[in-house]
Formats: structure tokens, sequence, C-alpha cells
């Protein structure tokens, strides 16, 4: 199989700790470029929060972003994808939200606002974009009533609360969202969910990403660490796992890397392994 398309997760994946590329990578992309191989990005940043990188990997076309809910072209900022909540579910969102006091993040424009309850975990969001806006109250803010919708909403709290917010969405919004629930931190009561417009995955913006290239998805290799990863993993036709990823990532795609993370050039491994020695 010749494969015509790379499509890269960022956090942990593409990029290191600092946010930086390695340098193996970078040559490694550069190379598969060279020979006439797309590369693109599958993340759950948002676009603004994911352009650096594009840049710094000199990817030329649309990457997808709030895993498959916003698709963008990186040469020039044009909007191919949005799918959002929007309306009443926005209205639903927001009454859950504050029944359950949660501190509580809102993606949309392409940025995201929060208030004084998010102050504690305002650099943690900021992994996703770096357009991060503090406002006096959040659930009051222009954005729910927008007819653009909302991209996403992270909330965070206790489990208890977190899991009581997330089973109530899930009964008032039905089909109409993803809500996924997490630990913030390992053995800490922290937890947190996002909740998005239902049906866009990183696994849809294979498909898309490989009919905007010409490509099938039997033709796309994947590589990721985190559980947003398996959608794409289960289209690609070929998807590497790095060391670090959990045992359900490993499962769901067809080959396991040595290295453990971005640190350790695992873009470039997985590079190596497709298309051979470059």
């Amino acid at each position: 199989m010749t494969y015509k398309l790379l499509a890269l997760d960022l956090d942990g994946t593409l990029l290191r700790h600092d946010g930086s590329l390695n340098e193996r990578d970078r040559w490694a992309i550069e190379r598969l470029q060279s020979g006439g191989v797309a590369v693109t990005i599958c993340t759950g940043r948002l676009y603004s929060g994911s352009r650096e990188a594009a840049v710094a990997a000199r990817i030329q076309g649309p990457i997808a972003c709030v895993d498959g809910s916003h698709i963008v072209d990186a040469r020039d900022d044009r909007e191919h994808y949005h799918a959002s909540l929007a309306g009443n579910h926005a209205v639903q969102l927001r009454r859950v939200l504050e029944r359950h006091g949660t501190a509580s993040f809102v993606f949309a424009h392409d940025s995201i606002v929060h208030d004084a309850a998010g102050a504690p975990w305002s650099s943690y969001v900021r992994t996703w974009s770096p357009r991060v806006t503090v406002v006096e109250r959040v659930t009051s803010h222009p954005y729910w009533e927008h007819e653009r919708g909302l991209l996403a909403v992270v909330a965070i709290g206790s489990k208890e609360s977190v899991h009581a917010a997330a089973e109530e969405l899930e009964g008032e919004l039905g089909g109409a969202a993803f809500v996924i629930r997490f630990a913030v931190t390992r053995g800490a009561d922290t937890h947190a969910m996002v909740v998005r417009a239902a049906g866009p995955t990183k696994g849809t913006a294979i498909a898309w990403l490989a009919d905007y290239h010409g490509c099938t998805v039997d033709e796309v290799v994947a590589v990721g660490d985190w559980l947003n990863d398996v959608p794409m993993f289960e289209v690609a036709g070929r998807s590497f796992a790095m060391g670090s990823a959990p045992q359900l990532v490993k499962e769901s795609a067809t080959e396991e890397l040595s290295a453990w993370s971005a640190e350790e050039a695992g873009v470039a491994e997985a590079i190596e392994r497709a298309w051979g020695t470059l």
C-alpha cells in the first residue's frame, strides 16, 4: 500500500511538552512532503491553538480542530466545516452547568471565555488556545445566544458534580451532544467534561480530509496518543499509537510505536515504518 496522507494529533504526538516540534520529526515531515505526501493535523485544540504548529510543520491545506468539529485551511484561514451547539441546545447546556456550579469554559469564535471560577484551571485550558478572555460571568456571555453557536464547552469541578451534570446533559440533549468526562489529574477528585455537537469526530475528519486530498481512508496513516484518537484509528488504513497511550488506544491502532511521546520523535518513527527509511 502506498499511503498518500499523514494525519497527526498534536499534544504528545507532534508537539512536545514545551509546544515545540522535535527536529527529527520536522525533518521527516519535510522529506515526506517533498515526496508528494500530504500532511495534516487532527486535534482537540481550537484552530487558534493549532495554527502555529501547522506553520512550524509547513502544513499546506485544511486541518481538523475540536475533534473534527471545525476544519480550517492553514494557508488562508478559510473555514471548510463548522459544527456547533446552538439555540435551545446551548440554552439547555447553560442551565445544567449553572445548576451544578462547575467552572465553565466556552469555546466559540476560535477563542475561550471563562470567569473567576475558572481561574485555577486557566493554564490547563490554554493548551486548547492562547486566546483566552476572563469575563464577569461566563454564563451571561453573548456567545451562548450567538447564531454560530458553541464549538465546545469544558466544565471542571468535583467528580460528583461533573458526573451529575454529564448525566443530566445526556438525558436532556440526547443525540444532539457528545459528552466525554475524565479526571483532570490522576488520584484527584477534580474531573472535567467536554461537550460539543454530536456527529463530528477525528474519524469523520479523516474521511473528509482524505476526500479533499483525493485519496481513500485506506491510504491514510494516523498517529496519536489519546482516547479522542480512537475514531481516526478506526478509520485510517494504518495507525500508530504512542508508547504513552492508554491500553485502549493502543489496541485500537494497527501498531504501537517504541517512542514514548513527541520527546522521542514518534512521528519520525511512524513515517519511517509506513514509508520506509527517508
